[in-house]
């Protein structure tokens, strides 16, 4: 009898182990399927994350944010707009059509901007955080971006001149003087979010010098509509609010009605390829004035 006993006990402990270890298993499994928390930045962080792009026309920002949220697709998107940078207007809107390139219609979005996608290419880990603020912190983000623009303001660096038109109030936009012409600024953020030091003329701590026309022919990528709705903390990409978030970043696909999302091979390269010089490189860098050394 004792014997039965034991013998049952040891089924029993048995039993109890398996048991154990594959809730345990189970557990495991679950716990690497779970999706990873949303990050949460505090002020600070968002302020650093902000600043060096607080001061760009609200559209292009807006843009930058977007793209911002597809990080592994910058890289590429970077290079190609490098070796096409020669190409302007008409001919490059054709040429992003015609390659059937594979990223998002938003990272397709800042291709004409190749000195913009170099910046966050080069600094990869700033993209990925800016993006996941974006999607996980947005209207925290935005507001970040307002303290950034209140401060540059404050401190009289920021102000609307033939570029841009800055529209001062509870909320600062920064809006193109020509819709289709978008500058990118250069600005230190060291200088411009910081009091002015004795005898510094804070008329030429930003430089809006260096833009881009971006006629009808980019409209398909939301050119011409794109803005923010601070009050409301929204944001328009293409004229639909922008609804990509943490949660639903694997789902979400966002209203492009005349961009195509290609997948699978590419046809054969129809352009020159030419990389920017230096030279113009630094021209991009700098604000200066677009200086073209390739032309096709």
């Amino acid at each position: 009898m004792e014997a039965f006993e034991g013998k049952e006990n040891m089924k029993i402990g048995m039993t109890s182990s398996a048991l154990l270890i594959a809730a345990a298993t189970v557990a495991s499994v679950a716990h690497a399927q779970a999706p990873p928390p949303p990050p949460s930045y505090p002020p600070q962080e968002l302020d650093r994350l902000a600043q060096r792009v607080a001061l760009y026309p609200d559209p292009l920002l807006a843009q930058v944010f977007a793209a911002a949220t597809f990080p592994d697709q910058i890289p590429d998107a970077a290079r190609w707009a490098d070796q096409h940078h020669y190409l302007t207007g008409d001919a490059l809107a054709a040429a992003i059509s015609e390659d059937h390139l594979p990223w998002d219609p938003s990272v397709q979005a800042l291709l004409p901007f190749p000195s913009v996608l170099e910046m966050m290419a080069s600094d990869m880990a700033w993209t990925e955080e800016a993006g996941d603020a974006f999607l996980a912190q947005q209207p925290e983000l935005m507001d970040a971006v307002q303290r950034m623009r209140h401060r540059a303001y404050a401190y009289g660096y920021l102000r609307t001149n033939p570029q841009v038109i800055v529209n001062a109030g509870p909320y600062i936009e920064i809006l193109p003087a020509n819709p289709a012409f978008l500058v990118v600024p250069y600005y230190d953020p060291l200088i411009v979010f910081a009091p002015p030091r004795p005898g510094f003329f804070v008329g030429g701590a930003i430089s809006f010098r260096f833009g881009v026309t971006l006629g009808v022919a980019f409209r398909p990528w939301g050119w011409g509509v794109n803005r923010f709705v601070w009050s409301a903390h929204n944001v328009f990409i293409n004229n639909a609010r922008w609804d990509r978030t943490w949660v639903n970043r694997r789902t979400y696909v966002h209203p492009y009605a005349d961009v195509r999302r290609y997948e699978g091979p590419r046809p054969a390269e129809r352009h020159e390829l030419h990389e920017r010089s230096e030279r113009e490189r630094q021209a991009a860098r700098t604000g200066r004035e677009r200086e073209e050394e390739h032309h096709h």
